[in-house]
């Protein structure tokens, strides 16, 4: 053994140490919430917000909570407040108990004045005198003082202004003195125990194939294998299945399906996203979160595992042996064991708890958005109160009418009074017409320099600062669209790139741009070399923070019909049971650009399934296929996965 794996363990055997001993001080002063036991373990409530026995019209957001320890409620009300969640907490003994919320400025890392997200805590109707999500950058326990509560209450979060406020959780402590923990290992030990969960997950089953990523590709992946003979578990860490493609995010699905070749290959892609597209953010149901949900639900050898996201990953000898996913509202957490495994998490997740050899780009490279529209209240069509149910959110015409809305001022958000951005003066970003078709198309978009993982809540919520700096300058500063509000934006972010996951190819752009051909083949390319960077005309002013991009698609690179992209880009080159679709697949920064559309990615998801059914017919690894049974994986392409539509 080298001294650098003794030093390892050492550090590995150290840090286990001081888990139990965490372990130890948990079970000693915490006990589960809404029960009565003797000691101090009686004496604190914890009560997890996306828990709540009704979130109202607050919404679970679990993306981050691999990075602040749990998912959260978020007050999405685009500037009006939203319903109340509420819960019964039962407390061990009425009394009088300090209250902590655990919730964050979500501005104040721009130093922004005016603290938008400020909510209250009610008790019995009866409101705290603190206001909460008033103070720190970080995630942290705020202080809301003593309070004399009964036996039993009803407890509410209260948003006074629908404009982002967030709150993971509440803890009601006898002890004044006691402060919960905030380090990230001690607060999960800490929840772990208040909360009465085991310390173990529970086993969930073994499959053939746990693919992780409900996306388009994760879910074309679980539908060819189930097909042809795998047992697989699908695990999702939204309610609805479609990635980027749900009604959640609203980005339509490109890339051409159904090419010469291996014209099967699309066949389940086409099962699940409708033909003709409507383009981004549309209304909801045009996004068919029911028609993918319908298409999986009658498979009989996939188990679906929604609302649960896989936070820890057990790898040995090369090879990953099994995964944890943790319900994003109840906590509990299941251990799904497999022979094969798919990341389809877009962020290589599992690959990267594996040890998988990956690849992020630092800076320059693509960012998220989060697509927003408005509506004309003075339309035919019904307008909803709420941004959730929206009718026809795309109608953005101009009507005369006797609905004005005001809309409030938010000196917190991005200041835009003397600045040009897409909708403002005829200004119109790339492939975009002046006036309101520009407002929250594809190219808002941020996080260019950010890190895609640690940082992506802070991206997220600049794209959320600009969306509500433009429609405040439109409102407030231009006097336009008196009848218009902002009527649906999406609060999941929609990622293009954060890691890569490295196979025994790594695709480049060269390979695209001369041409150059792989025996294995699998899948094929329509989209341009469509990499995203600031837009240059609209950062003046925006050093560092841009949320205005520019595409580089067709530049230098002009397709001779499909490019198909090898089989050996969709494994682990060192994670042996590995496969992975998507955008994380094995691909340079550059060759990401036309690789990453969903309709490309749901076939790459098409070609996994078929290979680990490949697996378990010859008994062998993903690169076994290649190397032993390449024609077999290609006689497969001809055939396809997909049923024939009714």
């Amino acid at each position: 053994m080298t001294s650098g794996n003794i030093c390892d363990k050492w550090k590995a055997m150290r840090a286990y140490a001081a888990l139990l001993l965490v372990v130890v001080l948990c079970s000693l002063c915490v006990g589960p919430a809404r029960s009565a036991e003797p000691g101090p373990a009686a004496a604190r409530v914890l009560l997890e917000a996306e828990n709540f026995d009704e979130v109202g019209g607050w919404v679970v957001d679990q993306q981050f909570m691999d990075q602040m320890g749990s998912p959260y409620l978020l007050a999405h009300g685009l500037g009006e407040p939203v319903r109340d969640a509420v819960t019964l907490a039962n407390f061990p003994s009425a009394g009088t108990y300090r209250v902590w919320v655990r919730t964050r400025d979500w501005v104040a890392p721009w130093q922004a004045p005016g603290a938008p997200g400020r909510f209250q805590v009610l008790v019995n109707g009866r409101p705290l005198a603190t206001a909460f999500g008033t103070e720190g950058a970080a995630w942290h326990w705020q202080d809301g003082g003593m309070l004399e509560v009964p036996a039993q209450a009803k407890v509410a979060l209260h948003d006074l202004t629908g404009f982002e406020g967030r709150c993971d959780a509440l803890l009601f402590c006898k002890d004044a003195q006691f402060q919960p923990p905030n380090e990230r290992g001690a607060l999960e030990l800490f929840r772990r125990a208040a909360l009465g969960l085991p310390e173990e997950p529970e086993p969930g089953g073994r499959y053939d194939l746990v693919v992780v990523g409900g996306g388009i590709a994760g879910t074309c992946a679980a539908l060819s294998a189930a097909r042809l003979g795998l047992t697989v578990a699908l695990v999702q860490d939204r309610p609805v299945l479609g990635g980027n493609g749900s009604s959640e995010v609203r980005v339509w699905p490109e890339g051409k399906i159904h090419q010469a070749l291996y014209p099967h290959v699309g066949d389940v892609v086409a099962e699940l996203v409708p033909e003709k597209g409507t383009g981004n953010a549309k209304a909801g149901n045009l996004y068919a979160d029911d028609r993918k949900l319908a298409v999986v639900q009658a498979e009989p050898r996939i188990t679906l595992l929604l609302e649960q996201r896989v936070n820890r990953v057990e790898a040995r000898d090369g090879r990953v042996r099994a995964v944890t996913c943790q319900h994003i509202r109840t906590a509990r957490r299941l251990r799904l064991e497999g022979r094969w495994f798919a990341d389809c998490t877009g962020d290589g997740a599992v690959g990267f708890l594996a040890g998988a050899d990956h690849e992020v780009t630092r800076v320059q490279h693509m960012g998220a958005s989060n697509l927003w529209n408005v509506r004309d209240t003075g339309a035919a069509a019904p307008f909803p109160a709420c941004l959730c149910n929206d009718t026809e959110p795309g109608d953005t015409s101009v009507v005369e009418s006797n609905q004005p809305v005001p809309f409030p001022r938010c000196p917190w958000a991005v200041v835009l009074r003397d600045k040009d951005f897409p909708g403002r003066r005829q200004s119109a970003a790339q492939w975009s017409k002046p006036g309101l078709s520009s407002l929250g198309a594809w190219f808002w978009e941020s996080g260019f320099d950010r890190d895609p993982i640690d940082e992506v809540e802070r991206v997220r919520d600049l794209n959320l600062r600009a969306m509500y700096g433009a429609w405040d300058t439109l409102k407030n500063i231009d006097g336009l669209y008196p009848n218009h509000k902002l009527a649906w934006a999406a609060y999941i972010a929609g990622k293009r790139e954060s890691r890569r996951l490295l196979g025994d190819v790594i695709l480049t752009a060269d390979d695209f741009r001369q041409g150059r051909r792989f025996p294995d083949g699998c899948f094929p390319c329509t989209w341009g070399i469509d990499l995203h960077t600031p837009a240059p005309q609209y950062q003046p002013g925006h050093a560092g923070e841009e949320f205005i991009a520019r595409a580089t698609t067709g530049r230098g690179y002009t397709y001779q019909g499909p490019y198909w992209v090898p089989y050996r880009c969709l494994y682990s080159r060192n994670i042996g049971n590995l496969f992975m679709a998507g955008r994380d697949i094995s691909v340079t920064h550059e060759a990401l650009g036309p690789v990453r559309v969903m309709r490309t990615c749901g076939m790459m998801g098409e070609i996994v399934g078929m290979a680990a059914a490949l697996c378990k017919q010859y008994d062998c690894l993903p690169r076994d296929i290649y190397t032993r049974h390449l024609d077999a994986l290609k006689e497969l392409l001809m055939r396809g996965a997909g049923r024939q539509q009714p």
